[in-house]
């Protein structure tokens, strides 16, 4: 599942090609991409629209409009946007369909069937919903070395099960949350609340580097022209990682060989001699 920086990404191409853009019309073609909303309203919500900006709130794309509404979206494992000519065919696998001005069309395309969307009004977007819910995004104004260590004393979990709480910080996944504790050389099993403000500095510098670093390589990429000029944007940046997914392989610090324990059904990677408790 793409995380915070795949997302990023993917918001900063799409700033590029649609904003300024006007929605001529919309098609929801599979009903369960918008539960919350009919197919009709759907359309009708986004038709004549101008896009304003597309911007980011943890793993979600924000596409706001000058109707005074949100389209939010969420990639989830293998969601993608793709702009072509209006004459091209559509993929098996689109499941909506947004009919541009200059003779493009925008598509929403779900191999697994497991991206989301919903419309909401801008002014009402993070207090409502889904985002509602989400904690503070890393790179917000508001995420500060001292709300992280305030958070992290008031839960007993492992620090790597506190990180990837979506409630407690939005975007982070398990790739970035490994690479990020070992930045800071803290066990990925360490208590939370047992965390001193030296090393919650180490964490939330670890945290802010780790994705930064992600974002800079991965902005870097060309951007796919394939299929008659289409545009695809998405994916994971395919980084060289210090922990992640290289069990018994030498860390590249200190030598010793990686582990992998679990951790909330999931894989958890970390070097026993740079990260301890």
């Amino acid at each position: 599942m793409p995380e915070l920086p795949e997302v990023e990404i993917v918001v900063r191409h799409l700033r590029q090609l649609l904003t300024g853009r006007r929605i001529i019309n919309a098609r929801l073609l599979r009903d369960k991409l918008a539960p919350a909303i009919v197919p009709r309203a759907f359309a009708a919500r986004l038709r004549g629209a101008t896009i304003l900006d597309v911007a980011r709130r943890g793993k979600n794309i924000l596409i706001r409009l000058s109707n005074g509404r949100t389209l939010i979206t969420h990639l989830r494992m293998t969601g993608q946007f793709v702009l072509l000519d209006s004459s091209a065919r559509q993929s098996l696998h689109t499941h909506a369909v947004f009919v541009l001005d200059r003779n493009e069309t925008l598509l929403f395309n779900d191999q697994r069937h497991f991206g989301w969307m919903n419309i909401v009004d801008t002014l009402r977007e993070t207090s409502e919903g889904t985002l509602a819910a989400l904690g503070y995004d890393p790179f917000d104004d508001e995420f500060t070395p001292e709300i992280l260590h305030r958070s992290l004393k008031r839960t007993r979990r492992p620090v790597k099960l506190f990180l990837l709480d979506q409630q407690r910080i939005a975007g982070l996944g398990n790739i970035y949350v490994a690479e990020a504790l070992f930045l800071a050389g803290i066990a990925p099993n360490a208590q939370s609340h047992r965390i001193s403000r030296p090393r919650t500095q180490r964490l939330y510098d670890a945290i802010i580097e780790v994705l930064k670093q992600a974002i800079a390589k991965g902005s870097t990429e060309k951007v796919d022209n394939l299929d008659g000029g289409s545009v695809y944007v998405g994916g994971e940046f395919d980084g060289t990682w210090f922990v992640y997914d290289r069990e018994g392989e030498p860390c590249r610090v200190c030598g010793t060989p990686i582990k992998r324990i679990r951790q909330g059904q999931r894989s958890t990677y970390y070097c026993p001699g740079c990260q301890r408790r």
